[in-house]
């Protein structure tokens, strides 16, 4: 098990550039099964979770050619179907999360897929109803194999479209279905469909494929079948989650930092939910300025009562954020209420900032108080394990900041989302090192 050291209360300077975005590479990557056409897919983010997907679609017998870094022709025109439907295959799938969205491509065109429960982040129970609901609806049979711990889901005569009101508005489980009706026949309405970036652009790409679909954007997604798509060009956008964890690196630091090519048009409300804590930042362009700020200063609702800042579907504020805007609210002026909805664990790594001396009331595995130090109290180096990926950026940015040499264990969680992520801190002049 690797960890980082690092050596907090240096200020940091320069640029850095996003990458590609992790949720989007991995429904985007999912997607290539739908066809036996070539397609490429460029600013692919090289992280171990997309790594990882990657490596099972070559086992699966998806010809993968990497042209250069983050660019990549996939081809998947024969598949090896014994090995998808092996036991093996399965319990791969069950160690990555993003494994979840090959089984609407596989069901669409194959009449067939497992479907695991998904592994990857501890941070609560994560329901996996919405997809096989989804599923369902089209026609697909399942059943659970106690021995697999895996749905095994059929569909020899194919899926139909139809009406569907799915039960939460969920971006894996909306992608999952989408996909799955592409290939579908007749029409298929997705009424509270997730409309984040990451689905519109999925979107995007099975339309250059061939896919008639209606609404993009929007929470009624409407799919007219097609026989069969092909091949396209996607490019991925860059991730917003990585924008926000730089954002908060410059304010909770105290550094000058731009963040270049940032796709402003497509982060919603994340720059804004920064200002409410105080962060001064500016569009330029498509890149983002984050000045130097000695103190910054958390805003009160109109009628003066404290601040609430809480995750909501999209265009609301994304959960993978919290964490962060969680960590940079230590060091504000004042106090706000983190409200994460979606994950009733996600909140727990808080006790290892209480640890550093930063003021925390947690008030429910969903709610946390957070008072802010305004910098006149640095928070204190610590050892430190990483529990998923949003935690231990969050953590690595509290180390950043603190007085001391920190050390954060378990760091294959951060390698999950995030690229070479010690690499470009020092290139800011972060003093980080990787054991």
């Amino acid at each position: 098990m690797s960890q980082f050291i690092i050596e907090g209360g240096h200020r940091l300077s320069g640029s850095i550039t996003p990458q590609g975005a992790k949720n989007e590479a991995l429904q985007i990557l999912s997607a290539v099964l739908l066809t036996a056409e070539e397609v490429h897919v460029s600013n692919v983010p090289e992280i171990l979770d997309v790594r990882n997907l990657i490596a099972l679609l070559e086992g699966m017998g998806v010809q993968v050619k990497r042209l250069q870094k983050g660019d990549y022709l996939f081809k998947a025109d024969a598949l090896d179907m014994d090995f998808v439907g092996s036991a093996e295959f399965v319990r791969k799938c069950a160690s990555l999360r993003g494994s979840v969205m090959i089984a609407g491509p596989l069901l669409a065109r194959f009449g067939e897929a497992w479907f695991p429960k998904p592994g990857g982040d501890k941070i609560g129970r994560r329901r996996v109803d919405t997809h096989i609901e989804g599923f369902r609806s089209l026609g697909a049979g399942f059943d659970y194999d106690k021995d697999r711990k895996a749905y095994h889901l059929t569909a020899p005569k194919g899926l139909h479209g139809r009406y569907m009101l799915l039960d939460e508005a969920s971006v894996t489980g909306t992608a999952n279905i989408v996909m799955a009706a592409t290939l579908a026949e007749g029409t298929t309405t997705i009424y509270n469909a997730a409309c984040e970036p990451y689905v519109q652009q999925l979107c995007r790409m099975l339309s250059a494929m061939g896919a008639k679909i209606d609404g993009i954007g929007s929470n009624l997604l409407t799919i007219s079948g097609v026989p069969r798509l092909g091949g396209a060009e996607h490019r991925i956008l860059p991730d917003m989650i990585e924008v926000g964890s730089f954002i908060g690196l410059a304010a909770i630091t105290q550094s000058e930092l731009t963040i270049r090519n940032v796709s402003y048009d497509n982060l919603g409300i994340i720059p804004e939910s920064f200002r409410r804590l105080g962060v001064k930042l500016e569009q330029r362009g498509d890149d983002i300025y984050v000045p130097a700020q000695e103190s910054y200063e958390i805003e009160s609702f109109i009628d003066g009562s404290i601040m609430t800042i809480a995750d909501a579907p999209w265009p609301g504020l994304t959960p993978d954020l919290l964490s962060v805007l969680l960590v940079v609210a230590t060091q504000c002026k004042g106090s706000v209420l983190v409200h994460q909805k979606m994950f009733e664990s996600r909140l727990f790594f808080v006790d290892k900032l209480i640890d550093m001396g930063a003021q925390i009331i947690l008030c429910d595995p969903h709610r946390a108080v957070v008072i802010g130090h305004d910098h006149k109290f640095r928070l204190r180096a610590g050892r430190m394990v990483s529990p998923d990926i949003r935690a231990g950026i969050a953590l690595l940015l509290a180390a950043m900041s603190a007085k001391g040499v920190s050390e954060i264990d378990n760091i294959e969680q951060i390698d999950r989302g995030y690229e070479d992520i010690d690499g470009r801190l020092r290139a800011l002049g972060a003093r980080i090192e990787r054991r």
